[in-house]
C-alpha cells in the first residue's frame, strides 16, 4: 500500500509541474493542440509498454483501450489542426510532459509481473487525474477555437471514463 502511494506521488510529481505551467501561462490554441497531442502520445506509449510487459488480462484490455482511444483522439486532433491550418506549437508544458513520461516509462521498464501491473495502473490513475484537471481547468477554458474546444471537451469525457476504469482496475489489483 505504501509503495503504491509512493508510486502515485511520484507519478503526480512528474506531471503536476506541467499542469501548473500550463495554468500559469494561459496557452494559445497552437500550444493547446501540442499539449493535448503530446498527452495522447504519452498514454499510447504507456499502453504499448503494458501490452509488451503485462500478462494480466484486465491490464492488457485496459492498455489496449488506452492505445485505441488515445490514437483515435490524436488522429482527430491532427485532422482538425490540418483543417484549421494550425501548426501545433511546442512549449514548456509539452516538453515537461515528455520528460516526465520518458522517466516514468524507464521506471516501469524495470518492473515485472504484478509489480509492473500495479505501478502501470496507479500511474494511469494519476496521469488521467492530472490531464483531466488540466483539460477542465486550463486547456478547455483557454481554447479560442470552438472546434478545438469541442474536441477537448469530448476528450475530457472519454478520459474521465478512462480514469474511472483505471481506478476500478487499481482497486482490483491491490
Amino acid at each position: 500500500m505504501i509503495r503504491n502511494t509512493v508510486m502515485a506521488a511520484a507519478a503526480l510529481a512528474l506531471v503536476i509541474p506541467a499542469a501548473a505551467s500550463a495554468q500559469a501561462a494561459k496557452p494559445n490554441d497552437a500550444q493547446i493542440a501540442h499539449i493535448a497531442y503530446t498527452a495522447g502520445v504519452i498514454d499510447v506509449a504507456a499502453g504499448k509498454q503494458a501490452l509488451a510487459k503485462s500478462h494480466d488480462k484486465a491490464v492488457r484490455e485496459f492498455a489496449s483501450e488506452m492505445v485505441r482511444d488515445h490514437t483515435a483522439v490524436n488522429e482527430q486532433a491532427l485532422a482538425l489542426v490540418k483543417k484549421l491550418g494550425v501548426t501545433p506549437q511546442d512549449n514548456p508544458t509539452s516538453q515537461s510532459l515528455q520528460a516526465g513520461a520518458k522517466a516514468k516509462l524507464a521506471d516501469l521498464a524495470k518492473l515485472k509481473g504484478k509489480a509492473f501491473d500495479k505501478a502501470y495502473v496507479t500511474n494511469e490513475v494519476a496521469y488521467h487525474q492530472t490531464v483531466n484537471g488540466a483539460l477542465s481547468g486550463t486547456l478547455i477554458p483557454s481554447a479560442q477555437n470552438g472546434e478545438l474546444k469541442g474536441l477537448l471537451q469530448t476528450g475530457l469525457k472519454l478520459f474521465t471514463e478512462h480514469q474511472h476504469h483505471a481506478e476500478m482496475l487499481a482497486a482490483k489489483l491491490k
